[in-house]
């Protein structure tokens, strides 16, 4: 398997994130919308969205190791929040978890409402593996 992490230097500046990620000869894992919700169902960090991020970010964490992938194995991310102006702490802890030499291919979005009122944050993730 083969991963370039691309930013040509035609194209805009990128705050955190790489334009394009080229995978050749790789085993792809789509990993669903992830919100803040635990093991035992319930939503963590209602209105806290630190700690909805956390908690996504380690739901998807699971997730891949149940692929036997890592961060570093993923290629693309998209955020859906209620409020874009917060992706800066979203960043914060996004960045704990992923690769930030060659970060993901990424997206995000600002959404009116989730599949709860109390949650504030999804993310899907696209990983590669062998």
């Amino acid at each position: 398997m083969e991963k370039k992490f691309l930013n040509p230097v035609t194209m805009p500046a990128t705050f955190g994130y790489s334009h394009v990620v080229d995978v050749s000869n790789a085993r792809t894992i789509y990993i669903s919308g992830q919100v803040a919700i635990n093991t035992e169902g319930n939503i963590v960090g209602v209105g806290d969205l630190a700690s909805q991020t956390k908690q996504v970010f380690e739901n998807i964490r699971i997730a891949l190791e149940a692929s036997e992938v890592s961060f570093h194995d993923v290629v693309k991310l998209t955020f859906f929040l209620t409020d874009i102006s917060q992706m800066p702490i979203v960043r914060d802890i996004r960045d704990q978890y992923i690769d930030t030499k060659n970060p993901p291919a990424s997206s995000a979005v600002e959404v009116s409402k989730l599949i709860k009122d109390e949650l504030l944050i999804e993310i899907e993730a696209i990983a590669v593996g062998n």
